[in-house]
């Protein structure tokens, strides 16, 4: 149902990721909001790496609760705070160990800050099954 698009005239993606995704007959999509790195208590975890982590624990569980999986995913688009960008590996290892295998289509957008100084990065997704 959700098929890669890697045209082979188009230079390959810069990282583990498809140019794009292509949808069809989907029964559900899921559009998820940015979500940050708040735990359920509340928290923030200080280090780039940490957050990455919370946040794709998150979508997990919010594609869980929607009855999909991370293989359902076929767009992320990532917000990391510009004064974070040294951090970008451990930002990219989190999303590549919560999608194991599977690629989606992805956007990564720096930007100077997010809505409160804690948060360093902020993921949104679309899923669809």
């Amino acid at each position: 149902m959700n098929t890669e698009i890697m045209p082979s005239t188009i230079a390959p993606p810069a990282a583990n990721y498809a140019h794009a995704v292509l949808t069809a007959n989907a029964a559900n999509i899921l559009h998820v909001s940015g979500q940050v790195a708040a735990r359920v208590d509340g928290t923030i975890p200080d280090d780039v790496a940490d957050q990455a982590e919370v946040i794709w624990s998150n979508l997990a569980a919010i594609l869980g609760e929607a009855g999909m999986q991370m293989s359902d995913i076929v767009s992320i688009t990532t917000y990391v705070v510009a004064d974070f960008m040294a951090a970008l590996p451990e930002v990219m290892a989190a999303r590549d160990a919560a999608l194991g295998s599977h690629r989606a289509a992805s956007t990564l957008v720096t930007v100077p800050a997010l809505a409160r100084p804690a948060w360093k990065m902020e993921v949104a997704i679309v899923a669809a099954r």
